[in-house]
């Protein structure tokens, strides 16, 4: 720990994992696959870590963290680092090496579904939700990161070992259900779990570690008061555990609330504040009881976005903070993780783009020079304030937005538009139907890389990926499905194709994110005004339809989702952006339309995802979202159908939201909890809250190597009728199909054909 006399800290709160050159990720799947052995494995996670710590280092940090990297999921890590394992999984424990057994968690078998797949606040992360009951015990397993900690303690770096703290561990896992018994509430295991985070805190100090940081993100979210009493008691006695290092806990994606003046008044030394997200007023700030003695982590450099901060205006508000925590460190607000490695890797970003960008490495770039300037003094160049670089505005966009009306914005009535579908689509009860995208062959990604390298003619193109589409549509028909896909095979990314085909978005060669283990995304820059100059998947998704006299859905990205997955503009209202982009969607979904498409998939799942973690802001934040949707969909006529794919929320503003999108039909993603998505569906039927237009419940999860069978299909399928009424039920998995294999993909759809048949014929003859 820096003292405060020598100047002020500077540190961030983890870094991304996946190596500069998606290392682990080649070397998770080439182990999965069998090519390579554990011990080749081990070693590159070892040479991940150990060239991470020693850049950081480097860097001039005066704080490096540890313990940040993952094979798959730190949230996973950390349940196993504190023997947090479900009873499903406990039989298979003795069997297999702790590396399989820890991958069997992550990734399931096909009699052994994984733990579940859960976004992590806000972010395009996902984790894997551990999952706890009433006789959880616990056990401290700490070698691999004392293994990491005692590495770098050879090259004379001390790493800061990161930890999720235990009320966000709690709050973060699943609890077990017992048939007969009343709700588990995980956090009733807090006095269980806080003796093992002081066993490992005692080794730690033993081992001479001077500071150890707890992650509490749980707490920038909307809390109960029992929750808040929980924390405040989980700190109030970690703080006096008898051999311990500094405590450093930390409340990163957002404002942290009721929790920073609990721990103001407990007896841990260090506080971190996302201040990128949340920037708090100094002069609130003071008035916190407690502040002036505690080490303060200023987060001002975002781990969320990739924008250069503005110098000038950060160090002035440094200063500020400085004059009411002395004992200041300039870190970042969140963890790295959400940000690519490295700018200069990407050649041919405009300069006027570029200029404004910084990803990880720039990143702690921006937080060292900071600190320097803090401690030291503004040169001459900080003092003076850049002139702001501005990007073209497109006058032809803005005026477009500025003449949206309120009538852009609406459809006929739902009954109205339901007749009509129905007379021209002539579906059967409960059709069957998948979400848009089918397993890619190499072949086909192959063939996209010639296409980019000029190693290919378009025409060449254009008939791999048509051969493609006709075998998919062969397969859905032979299948039985009643409304088919085009597979979405010319598609490297349901964000980045997009994107790609968009003005005022520029893509990255390298700007590789993590999603969850191997999985990877480059998101978008959306850094100017947006336009479509031409149809995006008018041309594939015609194609398809040529092929058959079944419905083809054409199948788009929404806005909102658009946004949320892209690294977003911040110098206009993020509902602005969000209007551009519907009025680019808009153009698409109404020449599918004119392309004689009838049933039009605008996906938005994100519209859950990007809900505020706190509810100051949620109405607002809901009512644009909706509104964005409803621009880019009502533009077609009343017999088209609209279809779209979102998560489902038992909150009462998020159902009201998904019924005002007014889509004809919605998909929801909720397999691993189908029992009480159902459950909600039918109390919100009752309390007149619910969702009145089709609903597609998935009823077996995409991401998963499991085949369900025909009866448990209809079991569910059955219950979904009963909660939405037949006539407005579809049938469908959860998700997408890319990450499937054709073995897995057939016999699931073939059951889902047969189960939703089942019904249709129960619904027929009672009829």
């Amino acid at each position: 720990m820096v003292n405060v006399t020598d100047g002020y800290g500077s540190s961030i709160l983890g870094y991304p994992r996946i190596g500069p050159h998606r290392e682990l990720k080649r070397a998770l799947e080439a182990y999965w696959r069998g090519a390579i052995g554990r011990d080749e494995l081990l070693a590159v996670g070892r040479d991940i870590q150990e060239q991470q710590f020693s850049e950081l280092a480097a860097t001039g940090l005066t704080q490096v963290p540890g313990n940040t990297f993952s094979f798959y999921d730190h949230v996973l890590d950390n349940a196993l680092l504190f023997g947090a394992i479900p009873k499903r999984f406990g039989p298979y424990r003795d069997g297999l090496d702790p590396l399989d057994f820890y991958f069997l968690m992550a990734r399931g078998r096909p009699d052994l579904p994984p733990l579940e797949l859960v976004r992590f606040f806000g972010t395009n992360y996902h984790y894997r939700q551990p999952e706890l009951d009433a006789d959880t015990e616990f056990s401290l397993h700490p070698e691999a990161l004392l293994d990491e900690f005692d590495r770098a303690k050879e090259r004379d770096i001390e790493l800061r070992p990161v930890v999720i703290g235990p009320v966000s561990l709690l709050l973060l896992s699943k609890a077990g259900h017992i048939p007969g018994e009343p709700d588990f509430d995980t956090s009733s295991l807090l006095d269980k779990l806080l003796p093992i985070y002081e066993e490992l805190f005692e080794i730690l100090a033993k081992r001479g570690s001077t500071c150890v940081q707890l992650d509490e993100p749980a707490f920038t979210s909307e809390r109960t008061p029992a929750e808040l009493a929980a924390f405040e008691a989980a700190y109030q006695r970690l703080s006096k555990a008898p051999l311990r290092p500094r405590i450093l806990v930390t409340g990163q994606y957002g404002d942290f609330g009721e929790a920073l003046t609990i721990l103001a008044g407990t007896g841990v030394e260090a506080i971190g504040l996302d201040l990128a997200s949340y920037r708090i007023r100094p002069d609130d700030l003071a008035k916190v009881p407690g502040i002036r003695r505690k080490r303060l982590y200023a987060g001002v450099i975002s781990g969320r976005n990739v924008w250069r901060a503005d110098r000038y205006v950060t160090l002035e508000y440094l200063n500020e903070l400085a004059q009411v925590c002395p004992d200041l460190v300039v870190s970042t607000g969140a963890t790295l993780l959400h940000v690519p490695y490295d700018l200069l890797a990407e050649y041919d970003i405009e300069g006027h783009v570029a200029d404004r960008l910084a990803f990880a490495k720039q990143k702690v770039g921006e937080v060292v020079s900071l600190a320097k300037a803090l401690t030291e003094g503004a040169s001459d160049k900080w003092r003076k304030r850049p002139t702001e670089v501005h990007f073209k505005q497109k006058h032809a966009v803005r005026q477009r937005v500025y003449a949206v009306t309120p009538d852009m914005r609406s459809r006929e009535p739902y009954e109205v538009r339901r007749e009509a579908q129905q007379r021209k689509l002539n579906l059967p009860p409960v059709p069957a139907t998948t979400l848009g995208s089918f397993p890619q062959a190499g072949r086909i990604r192959q063939a996209r890389y010639e296409l980019g390298a000029g190693r290919l003619s378009y025409e060449d193109y254009r008939k791999r990926i048509e051969a493609e589409i006709e075998a998919t549509i062969r397969l859905q028909e032979d299948i039985g499905l009643d409304v088919l896909v085009h597979g979405e095979h010319e598609r490297n990314d349901m964000i980045q194709y997009f994107a790609e085909l968009l003005d005022g978005f520029v893509t990255t060669h390298f700007g590789w994110v993590q999603v969850y283990g191997s999985r990877c995304v480059r998101p978008p820059i959306l850094y100017g005004d947006v336009a479509r100059p031409a149809p995006m998947s008018v041309e594939w998704i015609g194609y398809a339809q040529s092929l058959t006299d079944k419905p083809v859905k054409g199948i788009v990205t929404g806005p909102v989702t658009m946004i949320a997955r892209s690294f977003v503009r911040q110098d206009q209202p993020l509902h602005e952006t969000a209007d551009q982009v519907a009025l680019a969607i808009r153009d698409e979904v109404v020449d599918l339309e004119k392309a004689g498409i009838s049933i039009i998939q605008v996906d938005e799942p994100a519209i859950r995802e990007m809900l505020p973690l706190r509810p100051e802001g949620r109405a607002e934040y809901l009512r644009w979202a909706v509104a964005a949707f409803r621009l880019a969909t009502s533009g077609v006529q009343a017999e088209t159908q609209i279809h779209t794919h979102i998560g489902y929320s038992g909150r009462t503003e998020v159902v009201e939201a998904i019924e005002e999108l007014d889509a004809d039909v919605t998909a929801i993603v909720a397999t691993r909890s189908i029992e009480w998505v159902l459950r909600a569906l039918k109390e919100d039927a009752r309390s007149g809250h619910g969702l009145s237009h089709g609903v597609g419940p998935g009823v077996y999860e995409s991401r998963s190597a499991r085949i369900p069978d025909i009866d448990e299909l209809d079991e569910l399928l059955t219950a979904a009728a009963e909660a939405v009424t037949p006539e407005r039920l579809w049938a469908n998995p959860d998700g997408g199909l890319k990450t499937r294999h054709y073995w897995q993909l057939e016999p699931s759809l073939r059951n889902l054909v047969a189960a939703a048949r089942r019904v249709r014929r129960r619904v027929e003859a009672a009829e």
